[in-house]
């Protein structure tokens, strides 16, 4: 067994221990995922663990193999317990990794970031957010994936299977250092499942969005997408936020940021959230206000909420769905209502069923799953019976992307629109952030201080606010609210104490804005204002996801079933400068649900970063645009007019509308 205790630098240098590191007891403190279901055969098993066990000296097999087996189990996968890292795992400054190149030191700082304890769900598991998603399914793949990376120069990219690095390959200095893929499976194979027997079998992984590519920022990322949302819905149904109700549910890695946005955004939020430990989480960071666990109380607390017009989050722990029909019977208006539990993951802790307390439910869900599902979907059916009743009352829902309305549809929830085809409700992409943002380019651009220095995050915001409001002097009508409402966000970023792990800062921006933020960074840096920067975006964005019931739910031509954008998208910005590139199958709204497409790209002040930028975030932005204008968005016709008189190289083909009395008749 290993006894010296080397120094965080060596021991990243060394990955796989050659004796093996003193076995480690479960920590009951932090928050685990939850026993996956049993699903391979007894040979299936025997694979599994021969998989595992491949990772290691011959020597060491003997010791690891009960160890794997039991873990296998236990959990439902095998997440090599015993190689979990002695060091603090956190986004260091860029300085303080062992690398040869500082494009690999950086994303060895994403990654750290991405299992952050501050950050990530399940950090013991290596699942960032969303119940499922993973940055590796196993200890051996982070550690040798960060040997790999101190040991990379700037003519070589790191290839990355579903969380296994197959290694170093030869390329060269223009070419990404590091190329990801998740979760891509044969269509053929690709059913829940399938996905739980690979998974299993540890030979693929659910990426979600930003986990498996390395640009998750902690729930900053999505406190500001859903401030924009909440901010839109409201102007959608004519009211101003304050005083009014915003019920939705949900506080894990994505979801924990709603009442915070609700608190800038200026409204009431209760959200509801089954999980006791992720609740005291989020009171503790302060993203919400209060937390109640009396139906009663929570009835007296709104009311007085609405009385005095205050702005406050209210966590409900315990069900959504009791949530929504105590406000019923107690006929407090709701103004606007969604969701946000995983429901992409509805089999496996994403979603709770009605009446069961979470030990409960979590022991129901490993031990009897078929039990599991047929509550779950009665829940869902429950929970579809007591919105409608709301919204035949005046509530405005809208799906946020977490595939509620899909699962419910597959419950047989009374969901579905008079035409069989359309659901009752929209997304929210599809009402408010399709045609308010992705088709005019704004999307969630956001930045990483490498420096680690809350200094240097700080001059970040005034830079890009400067830009913004340079800009905004001359830009058009038609996106003079996003600008504004991007300035007002990056104003009060800082008193909203927005940062956990990284020093990171998100806003949306077009091309133009993007690139012209960009450009200023990387002049700062070379002016020694300001250390190295690495840009990112979430996937949810203008052109790197194709999804049907997301991202490209606003786009009508029958192409939103595609994944053509997604998939030009990714390897458009490897040959046009990124530093890293991801594409998933899954994220958001599932594994098997969509496509979708992730970037890094490190900003060090030299006149090739400023190349660089330039031409990959222009492409990366223009890619959607042009795909949505040829669907006939009369915003991105708009925008991509505007992109081809700034660019005179950029040539796209325009769609010709068609009467629609000539169709009809």
């Amino acid at each position: 067994m290993q006894t010296t205790q080397l120094s965080f630098k060596d021991q990243i240098k060394e990955g796989i221990p050659n004796e093996l590191p003193e076995l480690k007891s479960y920590d009951n403190s932090i928050n685990h995922a939850p026993k996956r279901k049993a699903i391979l055969s007894a040979e299936e098993e025997k694979l599994a663990l021969r998989n595992a066990l491949r990772y290691f000296n011959k020597k060491d097999h003997k010791t690891l193999l009960p160890e794997f087996k039991n873990e296998l189990h236990t959990y439902g996968r095998i997440y090599m317990y015993r190689f979990r890292p002695d060091y603090k795992i956190y986004a260091r400054p860029i300085s303080e990794y062992p690398a040869k190149s500082k494009q690999a030191a950086a994303i060895m700082l994403m990654i750290q970031n991405n299992l952050d304890h501050a950050v990530a769900q399940h950090p013991h598991e290596l699942i960032t957010y969303g119940g499922n998603g993973g940055v590796f399914s196993n200890w051996a793949q982070y550690r040798l994936t960060m040997k790999y990376l101190a040991e990379m120069n700037d003519e070589q990219t790191l290839v990355m299977y579903s969380g296994h690095p197959m290694g170093l390959f030869p390329s060269h200095k223009e070419a990404p250092r590091v190329v990801v893929t998740n979760g891509m499976m044969i269509p053929n194979y690709s059913k829940p499942d399938d996905w739980e027997k690979f998974n299993a079998l540890g030979v693929t992984q659910y990426g979600q969005m930003t986990a498996g590519s390395y640009m998750y920022i902690g729930p900053q990322g999505i406190v500001h997408g859903t401030t924009i949302t909440v901010l839109n819905a409201f102007r959608k149904i004519k009211k101003e936020p304050t005083g009014n109700l915003f019920v939705t549910s949900g506080l894990g890695g994505m979801s924990g940021a709603q009442p915070k946005a609700g608190n800038i955004a200026g409204c009431i939020t209760v959200c509801a959230e089954i999980n006791p430990k992720i609740t005291q989480v989020r009171l503790d960071q302060g993203w919400i206000d209060e937390k109640i666990t009396d139906l009663d109380q929570l009835v007296a607390r709104v009311e007085k909420a609405k009385a005095k017009k205050e702005i406050v989050s209210i966590a409900y722990l315990g069900n959504i769905v009791d949530v929504w029909e105590k406000l019923d019977k107690a006929n407090i208006h709701i103004d606007l209502g969604s969701d946000q539990t995983s429901l992409h993951n509805p089999w496996a802790g994403g979603y709770y069923p009605v009446g069961l307390s979470f030990d409960a439910a979590n022991d129901m869900m490993a031990n009897d799953p078929e039990l599991f599902k047929t509550k779950i979907q009665e829940t869902l059916r429950r929970h579809v019976i007591a919105i409608n009743k709301h919204a035949a009352k005046g509530t405005y829902f809208f799906d946020y992307g977490n595939a509620f309305l899909l699962e419910a549809s597959r419950a047989d929830a009374d969901i579905m629109a008079e035409n069989g085809i359309d659901f009752k409700y929209s997304s929210y992409v599809q009402d408010i952030m399709g045609p308010m943002c992705f088709d005019y380019g704004f999307g969630p651009f956001r930045w990483v201080c490498a420096s680690g220095k809350p200094e240097d995050l700080a001059k970040t915001d005034t830079i890009a606010c400067d830009v913004l409001e340079a800009l905004m002097k001359n830009s058009p009508n038609e996106i003079k609210q996003q600008m504004a409402d991007n300035i007002q966000w990056i104003k009060g970023a800082q008193e909203n104490k927005l940062v956990v792990g990284s020093q990171a800062r998100i806003l949306y921006a077009d091309a133009e804005g993007r690139m012209k933020i960009a450009e200023a960074f990387n002049h700062a840096i070379a002016e020694g204002d300001i250390g190295d920067i690495i840009l990112g975006r979430d996937h949810h964005d203008v052109s790197g996801t194709d999804s049907p019931y997301r991202e490209t739910s606003n786009i009508y031509d029958g192409s939103r079933f595609t994944a053509d954008m997604a998939i030009h998208n990714v390897i458009g910005d490897s040959f046009r400068g990124a530093t890293w590139v991801s594409i998933h199958n899954g994220g958001g709204v599932g594994w098997g649900e969509v496509i979708n497409g992730g970037f890094g790209m490190v900003l060090d002040g030299s006149k090739e970063a400023n190349k660089r930028l330039k031409q990959m975030l222009f492409w990366d932005v223009n890619n959607g645009i042009s795909r949505r204008s040829w669907a006939r968005n009369e915003g991105a016709i708009f925008a991509i007019k505007r992109a081809m008189e700034s660019e005179p190289n950029l040539k796209i083909t325009l769609p010709n509308f068609v009467d629609d009395d000539l169709l009809e008749h």
